[in-house]
């Protein structure tokens, strides 16, 4: 049986939610972000892009280049609640569904143009989105993730795009290669030094040569600019929350090593955070003395994934419950209240050092394991360090306490 699926998008999210909130905004140049000249743009509004105004750059420049633009902090939990309300709908009507992040969805339709038609479904589906939340959404249908979401770029805004068995690579051709999926700004420029610019060119290119010049990497782009990927449509799980905590070989009183260890798995916790594209609103401490009397203790804060916030945070957890007449057994922490945004364009802790050190951070965990870079008060904390990520739509995993 062919692949039939669906990729959505809610258009400009969080300028939607906001006009949706505030009618006299509708048809206004519009920033989301962060306010101060420091800020980064998280979103903006159609008509802020024919002044070059994209999201992720400074907010400084943003508004030079856009000086009418209103500018407006935002709320993640707002967006949240709206993106929960999509969900539901979609929930109710496809047989499987991924959230890729707060306003992206994958469902697979395989099979049901037997009984109702595919496209049918999903502009129905679409329509009574439109229709409950006010918030615009557009759709990509294709054979496969990459396409389908290809298609949903080029149906924006707010409508829809079908794209028939046997098409791929006759809609694709014409198209920058930009447009496909993984080819961000250094692997654009690559490509242009050799004289790419359409898809069709790497179409007619043979495999190797793509292989050779980026790698690994130059493959997978080969495959996606011939309309070929396999990857499966991951059922959807909303973990609700994310946690760690360590038991000790040998009970211990040394509170250097206990507050490394808490900054460790900080540190992890975070990045495993933004990894997922998540942000916590709640943190929790957990200790467990030597005579295996439990205490726990959290905090509300605002929501953030940013080591340099929840670390003195856990901290002020860990000293409100810590005895030091007793020995400690285990030490853990947890992060609940999650919602789904990225720090990269963070609403509330958005600094542009603070978003390149995050970045190049993450960069480097990705690339040579969640503990080859961490600060030096954590170096002495062992085995802190996760190879999967748990927000990947699968279950959590459950593992027994790892010593330390």
């Amino acid at each position: 049986m062919k692949k039939t699926i669906l990729h959505l998008d809610l258009d400009t999210f969080y300028v939607s939610v906001e006009r949706i909130i505030n009618t006299e905004l509708k048809n206004r140049p519009l920033l989301v972000g962060g306010t101060s000249d420091r800020g980064v743009v998280a979103a903006c509004s159609y008509e802020t892009r024919g002044f070059g105004v994209h999201s992720g750059m400074p907010m400084k420049m943003a508004k030079e280049l856009c000086p009418e633009a209103v500018v407006i902090r935002g709320n993640a939990g707002t967006y949240s609640k709206y993106s929960d309300v999509v969900t539901e709908i979609i929930k109710e009507h496809v047989p499987i569904f991924e959230k890729s992040s707060i306003d992206e969805f994958y469902a697979d339709l395989s099979g049901m143009d037997r009984f109702f038609g595919s496209y049918k479904y999903a502009s129905q589906m679409r329509q009574k989105i439109i229709k409950e939340t006010g918030l615009p959404i557009s759709f990509g249908l294709s054979v496969n993730k990459v396409v389908s979401k290809v298609a949903t770029n080029e149906a924006k805004p707010n409508n829809q795009l079908k794209i028939d068995l046997g098409l791929e690579k006759p809609f694709l051709a014409p198209l920058s290669i930009k447009k496909i999926p993984m080819v961000g700004d250094k692997t654009y420029q690559t490509l242009r030094n050799l004289g790419i610019r359409q898809v069709k060119t790497v179409q007619e290119m043979p495999m190797d040569i793509m292989h050779r010049v980026l790698g690994v990497n130059g493959k997978v782009i080969w495959k996606r600019a011939n309309g070929m990927d396999n990857t499966p449509v991951i059922p959807f799980c909303d973990r609700k929350s994310i946690s760690t905590e360590r038991t000790f070989d040998r009970d211990t009183i040394d509170v250097i090593k206990l507050k490394g260890i808490l900054i460790a798995m900080t540190e992890n916790l975070a990045y495993q955070l933004r990894r997922g594209d998540k942000l916590t609103a709640c943190i929790a401490v957990k200790i467990r003395y030597s005579d295996f009397n439990t205490y726990s203790k959290q905090l509300r804060i605002p929501y953030t994934s940013a080591d340099h916030i929840l670390i003195p945070k856990i901290l002020e957890l860990f000293n409100t419950l810590y005895s030091k007449r007793m020995l400690v057994r285990l030490v853990g922490i947890r992060f609940s209240h999650l919602v789904s945004g990225n720090y990269q364009i963070n609403l509330f802790e958005d600094t542009e050092e603070a978003l390149n050190l995050y970045q190049a951070m993450d960069y480097v965990r990705k690339r040579f394991g969640d503990r080859s870079i961490c600060r030096a008060s954590a170096m002495g904390a062992k085995t802190i360090g996760r190879m999967h990520n748990p927000f990947n739509g699968q279950p959590p995993v459950v593992l027994a306490h790892r010593k330390q």
